[in-house]
């Protein structure tokens, strides 16, 4: 297995540099980190007594890839899950925060587990996410991917600005699907015929 810092290293290289995109519900973003994350932790980064946009842009690399780690790996545990489901789960969880771990918990359930929806990776998501790579060391890590997949097109569903990061410009598949489908195998990819079909209510 990859290192985590290794991981969170793919994650910012996925992100990309400072963004500020309009239709971001999250607001702008540098390597992938929010502006409230960083008043959140209180990082005033400029050292000029407030927390704005130019601390945001101030933010390094290395920077990101630590407060990562820290933040979104080690804080809500995903280091508790499954080797094999980390990487997919901490990507997420940079995308969507507790929905990462929800989204998880969802699919548990329907596998089997009986465990809360709380967004939180305690015991009980902790035991099922064991069982259940045990069960289909296999088909989890897809079966994630695929539920991540559905997770952004349902958003995509329900706010049209959101459809852009789902669906580029020229039909093709977005940002967001593109990102799901890196951790699923090619054999579960959506071919475009059926990426079509899908986004054709749009």
């Amino acid at each position: 297995m990859q290192s985590i810092e290794d991981i969170a290293a793919e994650i910012v290289a996925r992100e990309g540099g400072y963004v500020d995109d309009p239709d971001d519900p999250g607001g702008a973003t540098n390597f992938g980190v929010t502006l409230a994350t960083l008043r959140r932790l209180g990082l005033d980064l400029t050292r000029d007594g407030v927390i704005d946009a130019a601390d945001l842009r101030a933010l390094t690399r290395a920077q990101a890839i630590g407060l990562f780690v820290d933040h979104y790996y080690h804080r809500p545990g995903i280091a508790r899950l499954p080797d094999l489901l980390q990487p997919s789960v901490f990507d997420m969880y940079v995308n969507a925060g507790a929905n990462a771990v929800k989204i998880l918990q969802r699919l548990l359930r329907e596998m089997g587990q009986t465990i809360e929806l709380d967004g939180l990776i305690g015991p009980q998501t902790e035991k099922a996410a064991a069982a259940a790579a045990r069960t289909a060391p296999d088909h989890i890590v897809d079966a994630y991917g695929i539920a991540r997949r559905n997770y952004y097109f349902r958003l995509a569903d329900g706010r049209p600005a959101s459809r852009k990061f789902a669906r580029t410009q020229a039909g093709g598949k977005g940002g967001w699907i593109r990102r799901a489908e890196e951790f699923i195998s090619p054999r579960f990819h959506l071919s475009l015929a059926d990426f079509n079909a899908r986004v054709a209510a749009w």
